[in-house]
């Protein structure tokens, strides 16, 4: 961004851009401890992370109002590389993955420059959805346990499915003074949104419910010798400028799944967000468009640096960004103080930090896990239709079973298939049949074979013949298929033109078949 234009922003929007940035410090503090904790690293890494994404990276971003910084997307990713790399060595698994970090930023930086926003179109959005769900079982899973104040070392090295399998036969081992700390701040995390005083509400409800944690645990002694093996306090660990990571670590034992984590890394990273610049922009009070190959770009950046200095990688983070937005939040310095913010904090608050118990982390992970896994979810992509809630399943099931590359693939080999099934030709898999015809008033452009997730992309090259001056018409009456990601993609464009006027407008057939009643579920042309 040009430095008048920056200038004049600070100048303008500095005080608004303060207190939301502060605001959302005051959120991202707990979490990105939390994060951290869950992921395998020094919980202090989590908060490095985001004063990273802060300082350095909202000056390269693409937006606006995204915060950047840890998020519990990649916790599943950081936390299997450091158990799979470090076999039992928690320092070696942490150094070796920063190798992966740092090269994975690489990638994004490249893959920024490659313009790959517009490749974000070929991931269903059914099967992104089970992913996210299924990162939200597989943190509950684990940070339960936690919270009922099982031994982290019964817990290590345990996959997915065990460690479901473990909750039930737990319950009879429970640490009960742990057990009421975890149970607490879940339940002000669910609680604070329903109250009805709007100024207390704002309030971050995790920052009340560490205060109220750290409170209760002097009352229950949990500094007693005989919590000792369970480590019920952060330990957050010291923040350093050693660059010494695990380059020199790598071998032929390791080197395969040093690119597997690097690869999934810098996708899911990326895909996350992605889909977080484009619902941020939506959320934007002034509809300000981000530019997203050059948010990842920056996001790559970012994650080098964290690489190196030994934190987490980073995101452009949902709720961050939204609280951001709802508390005032104007340019992309509120993205700069939350990162000042926290770097004020760690260097006061340390000794709080240590009085925090790990249960209430806890806590607030497994408010996280639910609001991924949500079973709101389920009930949404079930009024979908059944094709997109077979798709969700199955990328759940798989990811639960594997991991979230496979998973992924999974919901994207199933989406094809049921595709496939209901009629679409492979020759227009990635290739879109489409006329485009203009007069003095509008643009129409008929599509003449099946709209699929697939051929988004070739759909957009038509997108510059759009102009302001005229109307626009999609004429779909002749699309054999028109899939639920492409219709989606298509309703968001059409709310996008849509903003000022009534510009844009959409065609079926009467022989369109919908798999459901809700407005964006597949459609089907009988013949």
């Amino acid at each position: 961004m040009p430095l008048k234009q920056l200038t004049a922003d600070f100048k303008y929007n500095w005080k608004e851009d303060l207190l939301s940035g502060f605001l959302v410090s005051l959120i991202a503090l707990p979490l990105s401890l939390g994060i951290a904790g869950a992921s395998g690293f020094p919980p202090i890494m989590g908060v490095l992370t985001a004063i990273t994404g802060g300082l350095l990276v909202s000056f390269f971003a693409g937006s606006e109002m995204t915060i950047k910084g840890p998020a519990a997307g990649l916790i599943v990713i950081v936390a299997g590389a450091v158990s799979e790399l470090g076999k039992g060595d928690d320092i070696l698994g942490w150094k070796l993955t920063l190798v992966t970090i740092l090269i994975s930023g690489f990638l994004q930086v490249i893959m920024g420059v490659g313009k790959v926003a517009k490749l974000s179109s070929y991931f269903p959005v059914a099967a992104i959805h089970g992913m996210l769900a299924a990162i939200g079982i597989i943190i509950m899973s684990k940070q339960i346990l936690l919270a009922e104040g099982i031994s982290p070392v019964l817990l290590k090295g345990k996959e997915p499915i065990e460690l479901i399998e473990m909750i039930p036969a737990s319950i009879s081992r429970v640490e009960w003074r742990i057990a009421i700390i975890g149970l607490l701040c879940v339940l002000i995390m669910f609680a604070w949104p329903l109250i009805s005083i709007k100024k207390i509400r704002r309030i971050p409800p995790a920052l009340i419910a560490l205060l109220v944690s750290i409170i209760l645990a002097q009352f229950l002694h949990l500094d007693d010798k005989s919590f000792a093996s369970l480590k019920p306090f952060v330990d957050p660990g010291t923040l350093s400028l050693d660059l010494n990571i695990g380059l020199d670590l790598i071998n032929r034992t390791n080197i395969w799944i040093i690119i597997k984590y690097i690869i999934m890394l810098a996708l899911i990273g990326t895909i996350e967000s992605l889909l977080t610049g484009k619902a941020v922009d939506l959320m934007d009070p002034q509809k300000r468009k981000s530019n997203l190959n050059k948010d990842i770009t920056a996001m790559g950046i970012g994650n080098m640096v964290c690489g190196l200095l030994g934190g987490l990688p980073m995101i452009s983070e949902v709720a961050r960004s939204s609280a951001n937005i709802s508390n005032g939040g104007k340019t992309r310095f509120a993205n700069f103080f939350h990162g000042l913010s926290l770097l004020v904090m760690i260097i006061l608050l340390i000794p709080v930090v240590k009085m925090i118990p790990v249960a209430a982390l806890s806590g607030l992970l497994i408010y996280i896990g639910y609001k991924l896994a949500n079973p709101s979810e389920f009930r949404y992509m079930k009024q979908l239709g059944s094709d997109q809630l077979i798709i969700y399943i199955v990328t759940i099931i798989t990811t639960l079973m594997t991991d979230l590359l496979i998973g992924v693939g999974m919901g994207i080999i199933i989406k094809l298939i049921i595709n496939f099934m209901d009629g679409a030709k492979l020759n227009y898999l990635f290739k879109l049949d489409y006329l485009v015809e203009e007069d003095d008033y509008k643009t129409t452009i008929k599509v003449r074979s099946a709209a699929l997730f697939t051929n988004w992309n070739y759909f957009n090259k038509c997108l510059p013949l759009l102009t302001e001056e005229k109307k626009i018409v999609i004429d779909f009456s002749q699309a054999e298929i028109i899939d639920h990601t492409f219709l989606r993609s298509i309703k968001i464009l059409q709310d996008d033109y849509n903003r000022s006027q009534d510009k844009m407008s959409l065609i079926f057939s009467e022989k369109h078949k919908s798999k459901s009643s809700h407005p964006l579920s597949k459609k089907i042309l009988i013949k």
